[in-house]
């Protein structure tokens, strides 16, 4: 349960289940209502400050800390930490505390800093002056001070400062033109009504007598829903009831435009407006690299464990002999000789852990957050995502998932505005089967009559002129279109041509700007809404005024709009345009079969249709209409249910008048993009609300389906003629034919010797299809499964018919499939946000449906063609870096605390520190941090064209290949091999010693002082070159950064040990590592072991890669090797189909043998190149 759902039900139990109601009385103006008019009801709603920071100055401290150890790594170290303030251990509390300490700082100056911009950002919005209205003056006061109720007054190119009903306008039709692209990114010019009954209230003064009381809905997020009433105190008798509806809701954080001011009432404030109840966050989503770095630790964890318990066990075995037992250096107080012997147990075990503790590597998790929070900046300076057309960059909502961009493996796009240009144009209307075309072309001239000419058959008759008349009359009053004249935008006056101004046209939908646009050219103008009037010109040039009495707006359940109006002659007319699929079934004349033939010619064409029909209504039926419709509007509970029965009663008995075909171009290189994510290895879904046979054309151009691919359909006409069990048996059938029980998954984007197979579903079978099967027998079997082993077999699949929801169904099913792929949703529209916040990976386009979507994406993108750069080259780059981070990590510090362990098999499990506490705590921190950390973010393993040239090698990274167990184990091995190289390679050569005249130990063979801290800082020094040298060897990509690095951090600690070692540091109590470091490097048989141990150590390794590369290359090794033979020309001269392994001797030709063993020598020698030196660009 979520907070907001628990602070809910407290509310409710401690005021009373009584007092909870879901809807709330405005008192506008703040002003009791008239005596005997109704009860006064007092209630409390929030100020208007927004809060969108996490912490306060009081809370930031205990909230951080609780935050930040929920995490476990911190909450482990913490508890290490205390244990080492309790007991007596063998390391300083610093050694933990202090790496702790310092991961918690950091994240925490970073999270406050985070926190504080937005403190900022929330003063500059609370202390923003508004204007009031208060005993008849307009007064200003902060905006955080606003309280519901109050009377606002805003001017031309204000902020609404909250959520606002709108009383009345400067302009005399009582409407007002706002922006709301803060909110859903739409750019265009909205119109939003005062309530009529107040629109004539245009003064301080008069806003100041109204008497009225509004009630509404408790809030909720719909930025697109309001249901209220508004009752109005005229005077004493009964009070005058108006619906409210989204239209006369201004929203805060939309802008007033063209109106000079308006007036309004506050009806949701602070954090109960709409825009702050949109911004909560959303769930938290994590990467597959995150579960594999927690699976990991959880393997450490037991390995600590497990370590801490054998010395243990092993420690009391050893003391078990009475000679062994307390030896004089470690000697026991009293008070230890009296615990019970369990409890002496324990508190060494706990030593034991705290000793073996920095095999968990905290200081990966800061490493991995800084590599995240770096690494995305490459998207944002990438210049070839850049759109010079819209002067925008790519956007980083969320820096967690970026190397889920290279484990995709199920891609789902929306069709319209992501695949397409969502740029409308009309290509032809169809009016009772006459096809017209705006500026037809007839052998490359375009025909001045082209307006009313007829594409198929001969003009149409008189009464097929006023059908042809009717018909573009429809289309040029039914819509919401508003049309900004050009000399009035901005206050710019710009002229008027031939007594029309010049003007364009505005939409929240580009398919209505479309028709309007094509109406103009075929002779019919819309020219304005004034006055409730809509202005239209004809093609004689004459104005026709049609009152506009009702709109019956557009939504996706009905794929429907509906307007009536009262032409100047005072009849009444219903116009109703929509989906083919939503206007047949309502119509009872004209010629269907004509128009529906084009529709579906249309639609297979690739364009999107619309029908046309109208209905004549008398005086009486529009009395009904209103009393319907307004019943409906009054209702505060269950209002949407109410209006869609209100409008199935309405909209039926039409007479049908033609259809519309309007085109939406393919987007730049959107096939080229889809292509190269087939070969990639990903399967792509088309998920759109459009109809198949225009969905099937775009899927074709887009070379989702090819020429050669079978589909498979799964609709409701197959549906209709054979039983859902019947049709998914037989599909299940065919794909399995060919090749048994292997899916799609093996074949995918490989040759032609399979059957490609493409799959084709709409919304209406996907819920028959998903909706539970109650009786389960034998022949039936559940259809959910048979479905999706149909759709492993498809090389792409086309869901068309889709709702929103059904979007997020389709993602969630892909999900929680048995092989659990990684999925990307992608889509530009508020209907795209479902399945965006479903998938593992949502990316936004910033298009012209607004930028809900991309508000609510981890990525947002302008075109389609950018996510092929974004998958294969910065999510190949993301995976491949962040992979070696995390492996890396557990390498070093199994090769850190391993000789730890062994060493307590030499010291009689003592719990004697090998390390100075110094080198334990900067170990992590300072001396091989940086070079690992600017690995991952400049290593490129391939020349990143090549990434884009072929995209099969993004299936060398697929299904997190480079974190799997074997991976995982070998890294493992390979530390706990270098551990023992370390420790004894140091034995061996420290094994004869004597001791000199001054009693200290000396070694024989090194002639070096001898002595644990001597011997442990060997075996430091080692270990720090070691593996600063092993991510050297695996550094393709060098640059001066890289070199400044790697050989800095070595000389850093060389010149710390020096540092550390030869001076007496004051506030130390005591020295034990002063002039150890000196005195090593003093003697040359050290200097020798130090470099034969490094190199024992790295051979291996370097052997194991030189094999594989030689034997079992991956298609990613074949191309780094074909790169260095050509010098990184590789992408100029060589295909990179034709890279195979070295051609057997068998094949080769005798009179070719000698140039076979050179260019397979020539190999060899890159193979090594590869390894010990790579290429400098």
């Amino acid at each position: 349960m979520d907070f907001s759902s628990l602070r809910s039900l407290i509310t409710r139990y401690c005021t009373g289940e009584e007092s909870w109601v879901d809807s709330r009385t405005v008192y506008i103006g703040n002003k009791v209502p008239p005596p005997g008019t109704e009860a006064y009801i007092l209630q409390r709603f929030p100020d208007n400050r927004i809060v969108s920071s996490k912490y306060t100055f009081w809370n930031f401290i205990p909230k951080n800390l609780f935050e930040q150890f929920r995490r476990i790594a911190n909450f482990y170290f913490l508890i290490i930490f205390l244990v080492q303030l309790i007991i007596d251990t063998p390391t300083s509390p610093m050694t933990s505390g202090l790496p702790l300490f310092f991961v918690i700082t950091v994240t925490a100056i970073k999270q406050g800093y985070e926190d504080w911009i937005r403190h900022k950002a929330d003063n500059a919005v609370n202390q923003c002056p508004v204007h009031v209205i208060q005993r008849g003056k307009v007064e200003r006061k902060q905006s955080q001070k606003l309280q519901v109720g109050d009377i606002v007054q805003v001017k031309e190119n204000e902020t609404f400062p909250c959520d606002l009903i709108l009383l009345s306008t400067s302009r005399e039709d009582g409407t007002c033109f706002v922006t709301t692209a803060s909110l859903d990114g739409e750019s265009s010019h909205k119109t939003y009504y005062a309530v009529q009954d107040t629109k004539a209230f245009n003064t301080a003064e008069e806003v100041e007598t109204l008497h009225a009381t509004i009630e509404c809905e408790q809030p909720q997020p719909d930025l697109y829903k309001f249901v209220g009433r508004i009752n109005i105190y005229l005077d004493r008798n009964e009070p005058i009831a108006r619906p409210l509806g989204s239209e006369n809701l201004l929203l805060r954080g939309a802008t007033l435009k063209n109106t000079e001011y308006i007036h309004a009432v506050a009806i949701y404030t602070g954090m109960e407006t709409k825009m702050a109840l949109n911004y909560q966050s959303k769930s938290q989503k994590r990467s597959a690299v995150e579960k594999s770095m927690n699976a990991y630790l959880i393997v450490y964890l037991c390995i600590l464990i497990s370590k801490a318990l054998i010395n243990t066990v092993l420690k009391y075995v050893w003391q078990a002999n009475p000679n062994r037992d307390e030896p004089w250096y470690n000697q026991k107080t009293e008070t230890e000789r009296q615990r019970h012997v369990l409890i002496r147990a324990f508190t060494d075990f706990l030593a034991f852990m705290v000793l073996f503790n920095y095999i968990i590597p905290v200081s990966m998790y800061v490493t991995v957050e800084m590599q995240k929070f770096l690494g995305s900046y490459f998207i944002l300076w990438d210049d070839d995502m850049f759109d010079e057309e819209l002067g925008e960059r790519p956007l980083v909502n969320t820096s967690d998932l970026n190397e889920e961009l290279g484990q995709v493996e199920y891609v789902f796009t929306d069709k319209t505005g992501t695949l397409t240009e969502n740029n409308m144009e009309l290509r032809e209307c169809c009016v009772d089967g006459h096809v017209y075309v705006p500026h037809a072309i007839c052998n490359g001239q375009i025909l001045p009559g082209a307006a009313e000419m007829d594409m198929i058959d001969s003009s149409p008759g008189i009464d097929g002129k006023e059908r042809e008349e009717l018909f573009f009359r429809a289309l040029c009053l039914c819509h919401t279109v508003q049309v900004k004249e050009e000399e009035t935008v901005d206050g710019i006056k710009r002229g008027i041509h031939q007594g029309k101004s010049t003007s364009f046209y505005i939409s929240s939908s580009p398919d209505e700007v479309a028709l309007v646009e094509g109406m103009k050219r075929l002779g019919f103008t819309y020219l304005r809404l004034k006055d409730s009037h809509m202005e239209i010109l004809n093609r004689e040039e004459e104005m026709e005024r049609f009152e506009l009495l009702e709109v019956l707006n557009f939504d996706s359940v009905r794929r429907r709009m509906s307007v009536i109006v009262r032409s100047s002659s005072g009849e009444y007319y219903l116009f109703c345009k929509g989906a083919d699929s939503s206007i047949f079934p309502r119509v009872v004349s004209g010629k269907v079969e004509q128009v529906r033939a084009r529709v579906e010619h249309n639609a297979v064409e690739g364009l999107r249709t619309l029908c046309v029909a109208y209905k004549k209504l008398t005086h009486e039926e529009y009395e009904q209409t209103c009393h319907l419709l307004s019943s409906a509007k009054l209702c505060l509970h269950e209002c949407d249910k109410k209006l869609a029965e209100a409008y199935d009663v309405i909209e039926k008995d039409f007479i049908l008048l033609g259809a519309t075909a309007v085109e939406d171009r393919l987007q730049d290189k959107a096939a080229d993009t889809i292509e190269s994510l087939h070969k990639a290895g990903m399967k792509v879904w088309v998920l759109t609300g459009d109809k198949m046979e225009t969905a099937a054309a775009t899927c074709y151009a887009s070379r989702l389906f090819h020429r050669n691919t079978q589909i498979l359909e799964l609709t409701t006409k197959r549906t209709e003629e054979q039983s859902l069990h019947d049709v998914l048996f037989d599909l299940s059938r065919t794909v399995l034919r060919q090749h048994g029980s292997m899916t799609r998954d093996i074949f995918s984007g490989l040759s032609g010797d399979y059957q490609d197979y493409g799959l084709i579903i709409d919304g209406a079978t996907l819920s028959a299809v998903l909706k539970p099967t109650r009786d389960v027998t034998s022949n039936g079997g559940n259809y959910k499964e048979i479905f999706l082993e149909i759709c492993r077999n498809c090389s792409a699949v086309l869901c068309c018919r889709m709702a929103p929801l059904q979007k997020a169904q389709i993602v969630k099913l892909i999900k929680a499939s048995k092989e659990h792929p990684i999925t990307l949703a992608i889509g530009d529209g508020a209907n795209d946000v479902s399945m965006i916040l479903e998938a593992h990976v949502g990316i936004g386009i910033m298009g012209k449906e607004g930028r809900q979507a991309a508000r609510n994406s981890d990525y947002a993108i302008t075109k389609f063609k950018h996510l092929k750069k974004m998958l294969l080259v910065h999510g190949h780059y993301y995976y491949i870096r962040i992979a070696e981070l995390v492996q890396y990590f557990f390498y070093k510090n199994v090769c850190f605390i391993f000789p730890q362990f062994l060493y307590q098999f030499f010291c009689g499990f003592s719990q004697q520190p090998l390390y100075d506490t110094a080198y334990l705590t900067l170990y992590n921190i300072s001396f091989t941090s940086l070079p690992i950390l600017l690995y991952s973010l400049m290593e490129q393993h391939i020349n990143m064209d090549i990434l884009k040239r072929d995209p099969s090698l993004y299936r060398d990274i697929a299904k997190n290949s480079l974190l799997r167990w074997p991976t995982f184990i070998y890294w493992t091995l390979l530390g706990v091999f270098n551990a023992v190289v370390f420790f004894f390679g140091a034995v061996f050569l420290f094994d004869n010693t004597t001791f000199t005249s001054n009693g200290q130990l000396m070694a024989t063979n090194t002639q070096m002082m001898f002595g644990n801290w001597t011997f442990g800082t060997l075996v430091f020094t080692v270990l720090v070159f070691t593996v600063t040298l092993k991510l050297a060897l695996d550094t393709h990509y060098w640059t001066w950064i890289n070199h400044f690095v790697i050989w800095g951090s070595l000389l850093f600690y060389v010149i710390f040990s020096l540092l550390w070692g030869g001076i007496i540091w004051p506030f130390l109590n005591y020295q034990r590592m002063y002039y150890v470091f000196m005195q090593m490097l003093s003697s040359g048989p050290a200097w020798l072991s130090i470099i034969l141990l490094i190199i024992v150590c790295l051979l291996p390794d370097v052997v194991k890669k030189v094999l594989c590369r030689a034997l079992w290359p991956t298609t990613t090794e074949r191309i780094q090797n074909a790169d260095k033979l050509y010098k990184g020309h590789l992408s100029e001269f060589t295909p990179l189909s034709s890279l195979q392994a070295p051609p057997t001797r068998k094949h080769v030709r005798r009179g070719n043998e000698s140039q076979n063993h050179t260019h397979r020598r020539t190999n060899w020698c890159c193979l090594c190149a590869n390894l010990l030196s790579r290429n400098t660009p």
